[in-house]
This record gives C-alpha cells, sequence and structure tokens, in this order.
C-alpha cells in the first residue's frame, strides 16, 4: 500500500512520481515496479544533505545542508519541497543554482526534503 507524499522512482528510464492519492496497486514504469525513495538512507555525507529550515519575515528558507551542497552538473539538487500544514510546496533548481529555496507561506509546522541526483531523497 502506498502513502501519502511517498516518492517512488523508475530505475529504468528516471520517471519520478510522488503519492497524491493513497492506494493498494503497485507502480510500475517501463514494465518493472517503481523504487521506493526511502529519505535520509543512502550513504552520503549528512552535512550536505539533510535540509535546514530558517524561519524568515517572508515565510521559511531551505537550505540543502548545513555546510553547502554542490550544484554541478553531474551533481546537483533537483529539488527541494516543503510540507506546510499538509500543503506540498515545490521549487526545481539547475546547476549552477544556490542550493536553496524560499516559499513565502505561512505555516505552525514544516517538514522539508530534497532531491540530490545522485543520493536521493532526505528529509528535516
Amino acid at each position: 500500500m502506498t502513502e501519502l507524499n511517498q516518492v517512488y522512482k523508475c530505475n529504468v528510464c528516471g520517471n519520478m512520481v510522488e503519492v497524491i492519492h493513497t492506494g493498494v496497486g503497485e507502480l510500475v514504469c517501463c514494465g518493472q515496479p517503481m523504487q521506493l525513495m526511502k529519505v535520509n538512507t543512502v550513504d552520503a555525507s549528512r552535512e550536505k544533505h539533510v535540509p535546514v529550515i530558517e524561519k524568515t519575515d517572508g515565510g521559511f528558507l531551505v537550505k540543502v545542508g548545513s555546510v553547502p551542497h554542490p550544484m554541478e552538473e553531474k551533481h546537483y539538487i533537483e529539488w527541494i519541497e516543503v510540507i506546510a500544514d499538509g500543503v506540498v510546496y515545490r521549487q526545481f533548481l539547475k546547476p549552477g543554482e544556490k542550493p536553496e529555496a524560499e516559499f513565502c507561506i505561512k505555516a505552525q509546522k514544516v517538514t522539508a526534503r530534497e532531491h540530490c541526483n545522485l543520493h536521493g531523497v532526505w528529509q528535516a
């Protein structure tokens, strides 16, 4: 059974999906089951991957890592997402940009996660 906001990736073509409605079926792409991207499970430096959430006057700033994550062509953060009081907000990034995103929202409870193209999904 899938769970709300889980992220799955196709190991053949790279398609990535986030569950927005749960079900009992298996997610399949390219004729194969998609892989659940479990958070914070890849062997990589935590200080460069765990999102850091900062409260700002206008909302929340999410930086990737207590030490900034590389943003190179072959190794970069693809997206940063916040789940704020149950609502999902996402910003996509490109190589060369800062590994951070600002979300101009008000919320009581905020969770942040990001996807590194080499080291998967990380959450704080």
